[in-house]
């Protein structure tokens, strides 16, 4: 019967194992030491071995490269999608706005509506913003050389923004809508109602002294009034908001964070009717109320028994001639 062979695999297998740990304990703590004798040995060490892997690094560098390359291409192709669908929904939104300018070109000519030539504007940049705790201004780079003057709105891309509340030489001071001093008088669209916008310092004013509240509802389009003159009328101011307190406020059209480039309105005072007698007539003489002549009036006293006619004799002559 012949002798089974003894396995020497397994037990190297072990014992190789059990050294392979040992040496890497060993190296892990000697890594650990915090010494000058071995930091020079650690850098003896770098500089013998390390230089001589780099043929087996190199696979791993380059595939680390491709994965970033692919990386890379992934985001570029995502932003590529991202761009197509941006440019689909501003052609569409360029069509619309091709539409409602041919449709509110018609609208003015059938209706024969004069553009008024004055309200023009000119362009200006934002130099600072001094916005504070208590005032809400921006300052812009024109001024009364290029004909600005007081009170003028300003407009960004968007909505109105403030007026102009100081003039300089070469610069102006606009003041902001949302400045607690702002009060500007506001319609609200569609209901027509009358309310005033007054600024405390944020970014959603509040609507104040509304006509009819309950006819207001979040959403609603805010618009200038153009009472009292300041500001023209039909400029966009933003939509209404209901907010957490119970107010009615307005979130502002106008980008208040990105202030670059604002618009100031030229604009002029309303022409003021002086003298009223030329629209409203006077009252004739033989008329007292609206529909009652005074002879009228003579005959139903004198039948009126005891008493004595309107007017003394003026008045029984009246009625005797009447009669």
């Amino acid at each position: 019967m012949a002798r089974k062979g003894y396995d020497f695999a397994a037990p190297v297998r072990r014992v190789l194992v059990a050294v392979l740990v040992l040496v890497l304990v060993g190296l892990f703590l000697f890594w650990r030491i915090d010494g000058p004798r071995a930091e020079r040995m650690r850098a003896m060490f770098i500089d013998r071995f390390v230089p001589g892997f780099e043929w087996a690094l190199r696979p791993v560098t380059q595939v680390t490269q491709m994965v970033a390359g692919l990386q890379s291409y992934a985001r570029i192709y995502e932003q590529n999608q991202e761009l197509r669908r941006e440019l689909q929904r501003m052609s569409a939104w360029k069509e619309a706005a091709v539409q409602l300018e041919q449709e509110n070109a018609k609208l003015l000519a059938q209706n024969n509506v004069r553009i008024d030539p004055a309200l023009t504007s000119v362009s200006g940049v934002v130099m600072t913003d001094s916005g504070t705790a208590f005032r809400q201004s921006v300052l812009l780079n024109v001024g009364a050389r290029d004909g600005i003057v007081e009170g003028w709105a300003t407009m960004d891309g968007l909505g109105l923004v403030g007026r102009i509340s100081g003039v300089g030489e070469t610069t102006s001071r606009v003041m902001l809508l949302t400045d607690p001093s702002s009060r500007l008088p506001v319609t609200v669209q569609p209901s027509g109602q009358r309310a005033l916008l007054t600024g405390d310092n944020t970014q959603l004013p509040h609507l104040d002294f509304i006509e009819s509240a309950d006819d207001v509802r979040p959403g609603d389009r805010i618009i200038s009034s153009g009472d009292g003159g300041v500001f023209p009328s039909g400029l966009l101011v933003g939509q209404a908001v209901l907010a957490s307190d119970g107010r009615m406020r307005v979130r502002m059209a106008a980008d208040y964070g990105r202030l670059e480039f604002l618009r100031v309105l030229r604009s002029h005072p309303a022409e003021q009717l002086l003298d009223a007698g030329t629209l409203i007539p006077p009252p004739r003489d033989d008329f007292i109320g609206p529909a009652l002549p005074r002879r009228q009036l003579a005959a139903d006293a004198a039948s009126a028994p005891g008493q004595p006619p309107a007017g003394g004799s003026a008045g029984s002559d009246s009625v005797r001639g009447d009669n």
